[in-house]
């Protein structure tokens, strides 16, 4: 199974929208999806029409050892797309892990015990690089990270490569960044224009080709507890976001692609 963390500190950048619509695009494309929402927020849960009601078991218990990965699947209301719910226990989460064993792999050993039903993993993170952030990427192969197109997009972003590296260095050394995502583009802003070409000066490749423009419709479909790609496939947000899965089936390495296939 790929796994692939979707990464960033910086709150707002448009993480779990990402991670809500990709998941949703990659399901489209015929891909089995498991996504993983690690956030205390819960907002990917909500933003897949999952309730608090059903969140009986979730990333909490699966963290903490009292359940199964398969006991915490959650079917969506999109084909091929599974659910990890959260809920607000993950908040005290950073503080309760420090006292189990291997803290930092709790995850990976929940994914590695995990069966072969799903392609991809996606694992939607906290706006933070606390433990549960760590568990992500030391459970991930791959990152991803959402990178707003605003002025501050590139403070931060050193941080996030630093803790990707001592990551890689202690715990993870599969761990590589499968790219970067511009999101909240506005073709109108010269502010906008100058940040992407920025990021791309000082990144290169790694930034993906696809942008996700500021879009009405991505903003709405949470609200209405379904990804934009379901609530309105035609609207701009939701044609990039089938961009941005094509390009990124695209940089998965041959072996991943043909165990998915």
């Amino acid at each position: 199974m790929i796994r692939i963390a979707v990464a960033n500190q910086k709150g707002g950048v448009g993480k779990t929208t990402t991670a809500i619509n990709l998941a949703t695009a990659l399901a489209a494309t015929g891909w089995k999806v498991l996504l993983i929402d690690l956030d205390p927020q819960g907002n990917a849960s909500t933003g897949l029409g999952v309730h608090q009601s059903e969140r009986a078991r979730s990333s909490y218990e699966l963290l903490t050892g009292d359940c199964t990965l398969d006991e915490a699947v959650i079917a969506t209301k999109v084909p091929r797309l599974d659910l990890i719910a959260a809920t607000v226990d993950l908040s005290g989460a950073e503080i309760e892990l420090v006292e189990y064993e291997e803290r930092t792999h709790r995850l990976d050993k929940a994914l590695n015990g995990a069966s072969e039903r799903w392609d991809i993993c996606l694992i939607d993170c906290p706006p933070s690089l606390g433990l549960l952030t760590i568990n992500a990427m030391v459970g991930a192969r791959s990152l991803l990270v959402p990178l707003q197109c605003e002025f501050f997009a590139l403070e931060g972003l050193s941080q996030l490569l630093n803790t990707v590296e001592r990551i890689r260095a202690r715990f993870n050394p599969e761990l590589s960044i499968l790219g970067v995502a511009l999101t909240m583009y506005d073709r109108r802003n010269n502010l906008t224009e100058q940040v992407a070409e920025d990021v791309r000066a000082c990144l290169g490749n790694v930034v993906f080709d696809t942008v996700i423009p500021r879009n009405v419709r991505l903003s709405e479909a949470p609200s209405y507890g379904v990804p934009a790609l379901i609530y309105d496939i035609r609207c701009a947000g939701s044609e990039a976001y089938m961009g941005l899965a094509r390009e990124l089936i695209g940089r998965l390495p041959l072996k991943a692609k043909a165990v998915a296939a």
